[in-house]
């Protein structure tokens, strides 16, 4: 006697495949890795383009007044590096990233030690340092604007300095707006280095503790040595930054006191916006470029050779 299930057996394609699914063909099975990159290939055209039109621009007198533009070469270039403002704005910038990188480097290493620690607190505090991240450069400087104001802003009156201690003046503009970077930026590389120190293995530690090794010996000759290309990982990444920092500093001081605080973006921003002159704008943003792109190729060479120490292939 013979049963059924009421179910057919599974029918095979020709191809191999289940009968009822299409067979996908081989011309759309090589093309799709190309139609997933076309996203990139669009916003790399979209950069590039508006890369080299700002370069072209710099070798014409394109202004506000001038709106049929001539070429005139490397004049714009020898006006900005001949203007003691340019100079005046690009060791600002170099000092601000020095300043603010250095102090976020420091307390970003020193606090993802403490965070390392397994401990409730340390749990609570991981997640609490990310908050400023979260904010927007602009917002955290109009919130430290108010806190700086000498009338009714919060640290004159915590730190008992009367409503005579200016925050923004001439002489403590650059050490405040580098304070606010300090600020937004330190949970960066505190997070950056905290993920590598929990990346290193944990077998040299292990003997070194079972060898009497005290913990200042480990961090100095274990744990530094290993962690270091992550530190410079998040040196690379704020030194850049600052280097091309604008939105904080511009709206806690606009570049002032007179030009205490003007970078070089804010300089590139004054002749662009302020002054409608678009080449000479544009020249200043080129130069800029020219600086980051220098460093960044410095550092890079830096973090390939500590990654080489770290792995014991020499320098």
């Amino acid at each position: 006697m013979t049963t059924t299930t009421g179910r057919t057996p599974t029918q095979q394609a020709p191809g191999g495949g289940r009968s009822g699914i299409p067979r996908v063909p081989g011309w759309r099975r090589s093309l799709r890795p190309y139609l997933l990159s076309v996203p990139a290939v669009l916003l790399i055209i979209g950069i590039l383009y508006a890369f080299f039109y700002g370069v072209y621009y710099t070798v014409l007198n394109y202004s506000v007044t001038n709106q049929n533009p001539t070429f005139i070469g490397f004049d714009n270039y020898a006006d900005v590096l001949g203007d003691p403002l340019f100079w005046r704005s690009a060791g600002t910038t170099v000092l601000y990233a020095i300043m603010a990188t250095g102090a976020e480097t420091v307390l970003g290493v020193a606090i993802a030690l403490l965070l390392n620690r397994s401990s409730l607190i340390g749990k609570t505090f991981e997640r609490l340092l990310i908050l400023p991240l979260m904010i927007a450069p602009v917002i955290a400087g109009v919130v430290w604007k108010l806190m700086f104001n000498p009338q009714f802003g919060v640290l004159n009156h915590v730190f008992g300095l009367g409503s005579t201690f200016d925050w923004l003046s001439q002489d403590r503009a650059l050490f405040s707006v580098v304070l606010v970077d300090i600020w937004i930026y330190t949970p960066f590389v505190a997070i950056l280095v905290l993920a590598g120190i929990r990346s290193l293995p944990k077998e040299p530690f292990e003997a070194s503790d079972v060898d009497g090794a005290s913990w200042f010996y480990m961090f100095r000759r274990l744990m530094l040595p290993m962690m270091w290309p992550y530190i410079l990982v998040a040196v690379i990444f704020r030194f850049m930054d600052c280097l091309k920092v604008f939105d904080s500093v511009y709206v806690l001081t606009a570049g002032g006191p007179g030009v205490t605080t003007t970078t070089l973006q804010i300089g590139a921003f004054e002749d662009s916006i302020t002054n409608l002159n678009y080449s000479r704008g544009s020249t200043y943003m080129f130069l800029l470029w020219i600086i980051v792109f220098i460093t960044a190729r410095y550092l890079v060479g830096v973090l390939g050779k500590a990654q080489r120490r770290a792995a014991g292939a020499g320098a």
